[in-house]
This record gives structure tokens, C-alpha cells and sequence, in this order.
């Protein structure tokens, strides 16, 4: 009779294991993934907020409509964006210097197909706020707010990177896949002898 290797079977089953673990932990996140999507949809029909002073994580107001005031622009950022049609080129964020209501905000002020940022010197703006990786978040204006510019894409929800049913699937499939590499391997032994 043909005794189990003790070590190669251990470190195989802690794998095995492991991976199943990191399967379950992503199909956590999957439902917890869906949910926030759900609350972020919902937020769309919410009134319109001012847009906050100073943004908080986590409890971000992402996807809320909003309004606030560019006191005055004192700096630009360009970034791929989309229009509303779809297009891909360049949306203009005008980073707002601090007014009297806080520290100021990033503003979305439209798309265009070239990257050179647009005239405009701030005032009230109403939009969508979603995330920035500069700021935090930003305001997604409704309208384009300078000569040259169209209307940037609309925030959407569903357009947030949820792929973890997915990467559950690769866990379960790795695992799966060490487990009978494994038995095969075991079983060509076994014969050998």
C-alpha cells in the first residue's frame, strides 16, 4: 500500500483551500458591490443637494445631483472622457479655489476632441457628482459651461467596475484545477508503484 506524501498533500489542501476562501470572499464583494450600485442608482432621483464643502469618505453623495459655485478657476485638468453621443476625447475639470462656503471643487465643465482646456472663469453650476481621483469628487456639469465644449457623458452606476462574480469563478476554477492536477499526479504515483 502506497502512503499519501504528507507535506505535498498539506500544502495542496492549504491552497485549495486558500483559493475556495478568496472565491467566497469575492462573491461577498459581488453582493456587496450590487447593493452600493442600487443605493447609487436610487441617489439619481434624490433632490438636488449643495454640493458639499468638504467630502467625507465613505459616505460619499456619489451620483446625487447637486449644485455649488465656482468662486474662481485656479487650476485645469485634462482626462479621456466621453460625450454624451458616446465619443471618446478630452473632459475639462476646472479645479475651484476656496470661496466663502469651503475648500472648493472640482467641476466638470464639458468635453471636447482637442485637450487644450477651455475659457471659463467659474460661477453656479448644477450637475451630477460622481468620483475623482484628484479630488475626490468632482461635479459633472449638466451642460457644457464654455464656448467649444458639448455635454460630457452622464455619470452612471452601472458603468462601475463590478467584475468579482468573475474573479470568484477564477478562484473556484483555480482551485478546482490544483485539486485534480493534484489526484493526478497522486494516482500516476500510486500506479507506478
Amino acid at each position: 500500500m502506497t502512503r499519501v506524501p504528507l507535506l505535498p498533500t498539506l500544502l495542496v489542501g492549504v491552497a485549495c483551500a486558500t483559493m475556495i476562501g478568496l472565491g467566497v470572499w469575492q462573491l461577498q464583494r459581488a453582493t456587496w458591490k450590487n447593493g452600493l450600485i442600487a443605493q447609487f442608482e436610487s441617489a439619481t432621483g434624490l433632490p438636488v443637494m449643495a454640493y458639499p464643502a468638504t467630502p467625507t469618505p465613505p459616505n460619499l453623495p456619489l451620483f446625487r445631483r447637486a449644485s455649488g459655485h465656482c468662486a474662481a478657476v485656479s487650476g485645469w485638468r485634462t482626462v479621456n472622457g466621453r460625450n454624451r453621443k458616446g465619443a471618446s476625447g478630452w473632459v475639462h475639470i476646472a479645479q475651484c479655489g476656496a470661496g466663502v462656503e469651503g475648500p472648493g471643487m472640482a467641476v466638470e465643465t464639458g468635453w471636447s476632441n482637442t485637450p487644450t482646456p477651455p475659457q471659463w472663469a467659474g460661477g453656479t453650476v448644477e450637475g451630477i457628482i460622481t468620483t475623482d481621483a484628484h479630488s475626490i469628487i468632482r461635479l459633472v456639469s449638466d451642460r457644457p459651461l464654455a464656448n467649444g465644449l458639448e455635454a460630457s457623458a452622464v455619470p452612471d452606476p452601472q458603468e462601475m467596475p463590478n467584475n468579482h462574480f468573475a474573479y470568484a469563478i477564477q478562484w473556484f476554477a483555480f482551485a478546482a484545477i490544483a485539486a485534480l492536477i493534484y489526484g493526478i499526479a497522486a494516482f500516476r504515483r500510486k500506479s507506478a508503484v
